[in-house]
């Protein structure tokens, strides 16, 4: 990755997460509760499995979502460097690093993610062409490459971009969760 580019994608993300810290807990809330309604709404049949992820600090959505989500849901466990692993999400949550609450359940290993129907991805931004930014420390860029489903970016309504920078090892998102809009394929 150039300085450049690096610089840009750290400029972005300072910005993105001021203005993450900005939202009020009334306007967290009220976007938490669409989203669970949008997640609600979403195609999955009972035997498909989502994999999701719990918002933590000012991400958007909160763990309600998941009680919409009446399918087999996946949570991811941060194991370093590596690529994801997961486990069922059956209520049961304990908490882990980086400030996550992670499932209890037993390890499936990364490679469970490659059996999902639908990915739920967190993001702080996501441009119209389907780059995504991360936080930075590459624990979805490590699993994504694993997935055959759809990939959906889960940010707020401000935060679908005209453009994000983008790197080669890049996975294109093929949609975009918002709150006022809901589920929108790019």
């Amino acid at each position: 990755m150039t300085s450049d580019l690096r610089d840009r994608k750290a400029t972005l993300r300072s910005r993105l997460q001021a203005a993450r810290r900005a939202v009020s807990a009334e306007d967290r809330a009220v976007e938490a509760a669409a989203l669970a309604a949008h997640v609600a709404a979403l195609d999955v049949r009972p035997d498909q499995t989502v994999c999701a992820f719990l918002p933590v600090g000012s991400e958007p959505g909160d763990a309600s979502w998941l009680d919409g989500l009446r399918c087999r849901v996946l949570l991811p466990i941060v194991t370093g460097d590596a690529p994801l692993d997961w486990a069922v999400h059956t209520g049961a949550l304990a908490q882990a690093g980086l400030g996550l609450l992670e499932p209890t359940g037993p390890r499936l290993g990364a490679s469970a993610i490659s059996g999902a129907s639908l990915v739920l991805v967190p993001a702080l931004a996501v441009s119209v062409s389907g780059v995504r930014l991360g936080k930075g420390k590459g624990h979805y860029d490590r699993t994504l490459p694993l997935v055959k489903a759809p990939l959906v970016a889960v940010v707020r309504d401000a935060e679908v971009l005209a453009d994000v920078p983008a790197e080669p090892h890049d996975v294109l998102m093929n949609g975009v969760l918002t709150p006022s809009v809901g589920l929108r394929w790019l």
